[in-house]
């Protein structure tokens, strides 16, 4: 079998629209575990929300979380990888989104400080009402982030600018891009994530291909949008999604169908399972 890890995007590419793991999905999967292949979750969110859908797939899946700066092997105390923001740019970060009157969210592995409930932290909180208190997002709403910082001191990993103005959200990440101290990638329209600049899902798969020794050649990674290239770029075989970003789409080496089709499990299907049962066969 040629290949021994695969590592999937959440939003957009293991998860259909409707924020669900298909039956085809959870079949394909197993099967792939069962053979020995390594299954990464690789997402923007926060390590306890990703936790959560490590439980849905049904397998031990390492987690690769807040698009790179920490990575996790789910149900395990310790990380295998992180990378902090920094706390010398903390105040930066909250001056230049304060800026465009975007309200700061900065994460953790498992809290995320806001200035106030809205957008991502607002989704977080409704999601906790259906979640088991082990999965659950802590969330805390600052007033005063200069007091807060030097009284917590908080390891953040990741800040994260959400926005209903598209032309505010654009305009705020080319002036954080311009910096050339963050690295800065968005995973929807209306949103960006700041993150040191060593930071990406390539990167942080990079590190957990170190850890469990296994060549670039024999990944798969799958994504649909710009906080996917760096990990299809890294893989062996990279895949886009059918519902992808275009420039997406032009970097990987295959596109898969939609996330509302069976997307993932047809790369499983057709890479890993059917691969495998044609080398038996032999």
């Amino acid at each position: 079998m040629k290949y021994k890890l695969i590592c999937m995007d959440m939003d957009g590419t293991l998860l259909n629209d409707k924020k669900e793991v298909s039956e085809r999905a959870k079949v394909a999967i197993s099967k792939a575990h069962k053979l020995g292949v390594k299954v990464v979750i690789a997402t923007g969110r926060i390590f306890v929300s990703a936790e959560y859908y490590g439980d849905v797939i049904g397998v031990k899946a390492p987690i690769i979380a807040s698009n790179g700066a920490y990575v996790r092997e789910k149900d395990s105390d310790r990380s295998i990888y992180e990378e902090g923001l920094g706390y010398e740019n903390y105040d930066l970060v909250v001056q230049m989104l304060n800026k465009y009157n975007i309200v700061p969210h900065f994460y953790t592995e498992d809290t995320i400080y806001t200035g106030k409930l809205v957008h991502s932290s607002l989704a977080y909180k409704k999601a906790n009402k259906t979640l088991p208190s082990n999965r659950q997002v802590k969330i805390e709403v600052v007033n005063d982030w200069s007091k807060f910082f030097i009284e917590k001191q908080p390891r953040i990993i990741k800040a994260m600018a959400v926005s209903e103005d598209k032309e505010k959200i654009i305009n705020a990440k080319n002036e954080f891009i311009k910096l050339n101290k963050f690295q800065v990638v968005s995973s929807m329209k209306n949103s960006f994530e700041v993150m040191a600049k060593s930071t990406s899902k390539g990167n942080a798969l990079k590190k957990l291909c170190d850890f469990y020794d296994v060549d670039r050649n024999e990944i798969i990674s799958i994504g649909d949008n710009e906080n996917d290239i760096s990990m299809i770029k890294f893989a062996g075989l990279g895949v886009a999604m059918g519902n992808a970003e275009e420039v997406v789409k032009n970097i990987a080496d295959y596109i898969t169908d939609t996330n509302e089709d069976d997307g993932v499990a047809k790369v499983i299907e057709k890479y890993i399972i059917n691969e495998s049962s044609t080398q038996i066969d032999l």
